[in-house]
Parts: C-alpha cells; structure tokens; sequence
C-alpha cells in the first residue's frame, strides 16, 4: 500500500495515447532477445528498455535504504531486533531487501513480460513492524510467518479466480483510506523519528521540537533534506527520494564531522544527549561494498502467531495484510499498463494471471527472507516514461537490485534525520488519494474519517482499519442497508469487533 510502495495512479494530464497491444500486429524479425519479449511488437528498443529499467531502479533505489530503517531499527514485543540480536543489523536487513527485490522483479520480467519492478511494500512493512511485530507474545519470526501465509493465499486466490470476490468485498473508497490512513502514520513516525515531534515532560501529548523549538543541527538536516526532496519533485526530478537521502546523509556527515554531536542515546538506550543524532551518528564508512550477509533469509515461523496472540488475532492480521497487499497491486497493475498504452480493449493488461501470480510469490518470498512483502510499485512509471514497454526493463531494474546487495554497508551510515524527510514525502503521496473519498457521503465518510485518523492517533494500523469496517457495517445496518454488504464484510466486521473486545472476552471466560 505502499507509497506500499507508493500506490498512486499514473501522472496525470498524460497526453500519451494508449495504443492497445491487442491491436499491434506481431513482429517475427529481430534477435532472440527481441523475439522472447517482443519488444518491437510493443513499440520499443533495447536501449528504450535498459533506459527504462534504469530509470525505474534509480526511482525507487530509496528502499534499500528505507526498509532497514523501518523494519530493522524496531524490536519486536520480546526485544530482539530482525535476525535475532539485541542490536539492529542494517546492513543485513538492507541486504535481504535488495536481493528479494532483485529476484522478484527479475522473475516478473521473465515470466510476465511487464515493465513492473517489486520490492518491499511502503505502509506494509510499518504495519508488520508497529501493528505485528510489537503486539504481546510475537516475535519478528512469527510476524514473518504471517507474510508468508498472506501472500500464499493471495497466490491461491489468484490461481483459483476468486480474487474478483475478495476485490468486491472492501469498498473502494474505504481501500482509498487504508492508503491515506497509513500515509499520515508513516508521516508521524518520520517527525517522531527526527526529533520535529517529541513527548514533553508535561501534560501535553506532544510537541514541537524541544521546549516547542526547533533546536540541534541534526534536525537543520532533516528540514534541509525535506524542502530538498520537496523542490526535486516540485521540479519533476526522477530519484528525488533516493538523492534526497543520499544529500542529506552527506550532509550529515559533514556537520558530525565539523560539529562531533553525538548520539542521542547512551549505550542502554537512554536519552543523554537531546539535540544528538538519532539512530546512527554519521560517519565516513570503513568500507563502502561489502560481501552480502543474507543471514535474515528463512527467519520466519509460519504458525508461531496462533500460538502467540491467538487463532482470531492472528486471522485479522492474515486478512489485514492481503487488503493491503492485494488491492494495490491490482491498480498499480493497471496504471502501468494505461501509462505504456499496454492494456486491452477491456482495459486488462497481457498476461495478467502471470503478473498476480509473480507479485504473490513476491508478497511470500518477502515474509520469508524477513524483510516483509514484496509489492508492485507505481514507481515502475518513471521507466515506462522513459520508453520501457516489456519485462526487459525489469530485468534490468533487478540487475540493478542485486548489485545493491554489496553496498548494504552504506546503511549503517544514514542517521534517522537524513531518511525520514523519505518517510514525510511518501506519506503526503499517500495523502493525495484522500480525494477519492466521498465526503458528503455519510455512510462512507464516516468509516473513512475514523480509518484515517485512529492510525495515527493509536499508533495502530490495526486499529484504524478496525474501527472503519465496524463503522461501514453498523451505518450500513441502521440505514436499513445491510443487503449492500459483502458476506466478507460481515464476517470481517464480527471479527474486528472481537478483536477489540478479546481482554473483556476472555475475562468472562475466565481466560488468562
């Protein structure tokens, strides 16, 4: 749902005309390269292709940095970090994501022949990290497990037909504000992250900075890397995620360099040092490539979360993770497909049982290298603007992908104030989809609203997608509408309300 990744139709005001692929005639002539991805017939050349799987590399190359930062600097409700240590391993969290990602989008370039790149979900990986990892009793393990799951059933789905169920099940609107709710939590966790946002020692929540100021020089790099990514894409500048982090790491470094600020914490974890780095202090690396760990592949267990937190909890989380999962894939699917003028008269692009199918292997491959799913990014429209109409692109992209893996130790460098401007501009990405929602439709506005704020204001994705399909069904019923709900709705709304309620159940069970 990403950001998953950023989910986001194709640029708007596009006067690029869709030429339908049903009615381009086939072309025999060419190499074996052209002839197995049929890229004349698709009105391209190689080097369209390589410029456009560079294109679509550099344009979301952000991950590899942002996902460790994410999924790797958080402790699960044991407090162990990914792979099991006490201490966060960026470097290898950094390196299992570069590789899925490489894999998997090399895989769909082969098999689907689509100018679609995957790597790990945005708004997915901080739902499994603060919405699953964090609850009583699981570990990362357990919360992989539960990827892995997801993304076979979607894979079931897909082969059997029964997507089209699924997909009817959730209106669209309330998908629209899962994508904008979680946007807002990605934004938060990014202010909170840089010091923008803190708790203070009085009654108030939260606050501005420090004593309601903006006060330090790391987060004079946060703000600089934020209005930095802002005019990059103000200006249509492709990367500006990516260069943005990149600049405002180098930034950093310099000022630790001239400035020796420290970090925020002391070896326990303790704040000792308020106006200091947070997460890594910036420094020169010792070596700039190293030789991949991939240590974190297979670090999942597929039934430890029933056993951890319940069969209930553990089915909503499943059902969670495939909406946001399943649904996004399907329109990013789609937007390509508008943008390089690839889908049929019906508006289905070629080979899309094919494409499901590789993006459902990608959402499982994720859970079980532990570095959460792997999810179709819009991102793979700057290659098609860049001419990419086949699956050569993508192999290239994922060449590209596996190449990152030597350089993970990059990671280790980056403090949170030169990645989070990252997290604020995906989350207001995010936002913009809030337009799609019906605000003076009371039955849908309602259950939006509360999916968008309880996010953020809970610090639980769960939380919000709860209160919003308990919201919609109930408004439903007292409207005297019921017939309009899917039989999941009903179903999913019955288990959420359990959820909510699961420490009252069980104390009149007499459960402990």
């Amino acid at each position: 749902m990403s950001a998953k990744n950023r989910k986001r139709p194709a640029a708007s005001g596009s006067t690029r005309t869709t030429t339908k692929t049903a009615e381009r005639p086939p072309v025999a002539s060419g190499n074996a390269l052209e002839r197995y991805f049929r890229i004349a017939e698709r009105g391209s050349t190689v080097g369209r292709e390589v410029r456009g799987g560079l294109a679509t590399f550099f344009t979301m190359a952000y991950i590899v940095v942002l996902n460790p930062l994410i999924i790797g600097t958080q402790a699960d409700s044991t407090g162990a970090f990914l792979g099991g240590g006490s201490a966060p391993n960026l470097a290898k969290v950094a390196a299992a994501t570069a590789l899925v990602a490489g894999v998997m989008t090399i895989l769909m370039g082969v098999v689907a022949n689509y100018p679609l790149a995957l790597a790990t979900g945005l708004g997915l990986n901080a739902f499994v990290t603060f919405g699953v990892a964090k609850l009583p009793g699981m570990t990362w393990a357990d919360a992989m497990g539960l990827v892995v799951i997801e993304g076979l059933i979607i894979l079931v789905l897909v082969l059997t037909g029964f997507r089209q169920a699924v997909f009817r099940a959730v209106p669209p609107q309330l998908k629209v504000a899962i994508s904008v709710g979680i946007g807002l939590f990605i934004t938060i966790i990014g202010l909170v992250d840089a010091g923008i946002v803190r708790k203070p020692a009085g009654p108030t929540p939260v606050e501005l900075g420090i004593g309601g100021f903006l006060a330090g020089w790391p987060v004079l790099v946060f703000v600089i890397g934020l209005l930095a990514i802002i005019i990059m894409l103000v200006k249509g500048v492709r990367g500006a995620i990516l260069y943005g982090i990149v600049g405002a790491t180098v930034l950093a470094i310099i000022v630790e360099a001239v400035g020796n600020i420290g970090s925020q914490t002391d070896a326990t974890g303790k704040v000792v040092n308020p106006k200091g780095w947070g997460l890594n202090v910036p420094t020169l690396p010792d070596q700039i490539a190293a030789k991949p760990d991939f240590g974190l592949l297979g670090h999942f267990s597929l039934l430890g979360s029933f056993s951890a937190i319940g069969v209930v909890s553990a089915v909503l989380l499943i059902f969670t993770l495939m909406l946001a999962d399943f649904f996004d894939t399907m329109g990013t699917v789609v937007a390509i497909g508008e943008e390089g003028g690839l889908l049929d008269a019906e508006g289905n692009p070629p080979h899309v049982e094919r494409i499901l199918v590789v993006d459902s292997i990608a959402a499982a491959a994720g859970g079980a290298a532990s570095i959460s799913s792997n999810t179709s990014y819009i991102e793979s429209a700057s290659g098609v603007g860049e001419g990419a109409r086949t699956g050569l692109a993508s192999v290239v992209t994922g060449v590209l992908f596996l190449l990152a893996t030597f350089l993970a130790p990059l990671v280790a460098v980056v403090p949170y104030e030169a990645a989070t401007p990252a997290l604020v501009v995906v989350g207001f990405l995010m936002m913009q989809q809030v337009k799609g929602i019906a605000w003076d439709d009371l039955d849908i506005a309602i259950p939006a609203f509360l999916t968008i704020v309880l996010m953020p204001f809970t610090y639980s994705i769960t939380a919000g997608i709860g209160a919003g399909f308990v919201a919609y069904v109930v408004i439903k019923i007292v409207r005297g509408r019921a017939s309009e709900l899917h039989v999941l709705m009903w179903v999913t709304a019955v288990l959420f309300v359990i959820y909510f309620a699961i420490d009252p159940i069980k104390q009149l069970l007499g459960v402990s």
